[in-house]
């Protein structure tokens, strides 16, 4: 497998090397010089497979003979070893539960694979592998527990002052051992912002072997095409063809890969982009103006990115024809209000609750299907488990949520927190300080 920069199509890299440098010197992304298509076959039998078998031909096609079939195949079966169960609500709406992972959260897929991917690839490095991360949720939780304990690994954790959870908070400060959190008086953005400003600083690289666990990497993107291939399996065991996947979209990262998915053959009818008010990608497929703004904080705190990263994937993945992204891509928006309301809908018509995310996605999908009726299945997409929100719910919905037993393992832990501003040069020398293992 070679990749390129988004930047710099004549570029080329190998698979080892984008995983561990995260982010090109051109300060674009990484792609696939070739994307592989999966056979007919494969696709029109998918509902014989497991979760693990599909990830396993999935990345196989997609990374090559980088890691051997034995050793991937093995990577796989340990980070990939919960489900990821779609359940119809109705006769044409289901929710695809990406939640049943160690942290709760869909980026479970993402941080387990690519801990293992990093591991693999460095066990007789010798050298430390230093992983900056920020997150605005759910990342943080999952690259803690992906990579706690893992060796020769030591992960930094950046998280917007006040605007995560405290389920999410615990996640990401009670870990000790390999995990260090850092707690930015910012947003997520200016938190995303500090650790690309790393990757380009000179002494730090000097330093350090530095890497990211945020959705910019390329193994962060593979795993989660997964769930788009299984979630489609499951639908064709029960008769269900054609399908729209609603995805809540913060730094477009999820619904990357769904796109990437479909680009190596996955029967995709449409995308739906569920966003909250921080709608710098739907203002620009109406406008065709990419203007960037500050986050705006919602409760729905994952999807609180003004300048989302991987949209410049999903433009190369269209050869930067707006046109045919917007053939293929629609976008809907939705204020706390309209959050709130829909999960107290959610409950009252189906029994079913949903974090603030998911009831984002639910409401484009209900959206789209109104506008669009037709005998497809449309998924939204859960992407949290909802204990993590519990200040959002009415009480009688509040009672329904059954605590998993890691988030209560996590009560009374202690926190670890270093506090800092959004200043590089203040984070730069705390790097700098803590550089011993």
């Amino acid at each position: 497998m070679e990749l390129y920069s988004t930047n710099n199509r004549d570029l080329r890299v190998s698979f080892q090397e984008a995983v561990f440098n995260s982010l090109p010197a051109d300060k674009g992304l990484y792609m696939p010089i070739e994307i592989p298509q999966l056979s007919g076959h494969f696709i029109a039998n998918l509902q014989q497979y497991s979760l693990p078998e599909i990830a396993f031909e999935v990345a196989r096609k997609l990374i090559g003979n980088v890691i051997p079939e034995a050793d991937l195949k093995a990577i796989i079966d340990e980070a990939i070893n919960f489900d990821a169960p779609v359940k119809l609500l109705s006769s044409e709406i289901a929710v695809l539960e990406l939640f049943h992972g160690p942290s709760l959260a869909f980026k479970d897929f993402g941080a387990r694979f690519m801990s293992r991917v990093m591991a693999y690839f460095s066990a007789n490095d010798g050298q430390t592998l230093d992983v900056l991360v920020a997150t605005s949720g759910d990342t943080g939780g999952a690259v803690a527990l992906g990579f706690l304990g893992v060796p020769g690994t030591r992960v930094t954790i950046l998280y917007p002052k006040g605007k995560v959870s405290p389920v999410q908070e615990l996640q990401l400060t009670t870990n000790g051992q390999n995990i260090r959190a850092v707690e930015v008086d910012g947003t997520f953005d200016d938190c995303q912002a500090l650790v690309k400003e790393a990757f380009n600083d000179k002494d730090l690289n000097e330093r350090f072997n530095l890497t990211s666990a945020n959705s910019i990497n390329i193994a962060r993107l593979i795993p989660q095409t997964f769930y788009y291939f299984y979630a489609y399996a499951q639908l064709k065991s029960q008769g269900i063809n054609e399908v729209v996947f609603s995805v809540p979209s913060g730094n477009f990262g999820n619904i990357g890969a769904g796109i990437l998915a479909y680009k190596m053959g996955l029967p995709v009818q449409q995308f739906i982009a569920a966003t909250n008010v921080n709608d710098t990608v739907p203002r620009f497929l109406r406008n065709g103006s990419y203007e960037p703004r500050p986050s705006v904080q919602t409760l729905a705190n994952a999807m609180d990115v003004g300048n989302p990263s991987n949209w410049v994937r999903i433009m190369d993945l269209f050869g930067g024809d707006i046109e045919q992204v917007r053939k293929q891509v629609t976008t809907y928006t939705y204020t706390d209000a309209e959050t709130q309301q829909a999960i107290q809908t959610l409950f009252e018509q189906y029994g079913y609750v949903a974090c603030p995310h998911t009831a984002i996605a639910w409401l484009a999908a209900t959206a789209y299907r109104e506008r669009h009726p037709g005998s497809y299945a449309t998924v939204f997409l859960s992407t949290a488990h909802p204990c993590k929100f519990p200040e959002v719910f009415a009480p009688e919905v509040a009672r329904r949520i059954v605590i998993p037993q890691q988030v209560k393992a996590l009560e009374g832990g202690k926190k670890a927190i270093t506090p800092l501003g959004v200043d590089f040069d203040g984070f730069k020398q705390y790097l700098l300080d803590n550089g011993t293992v």
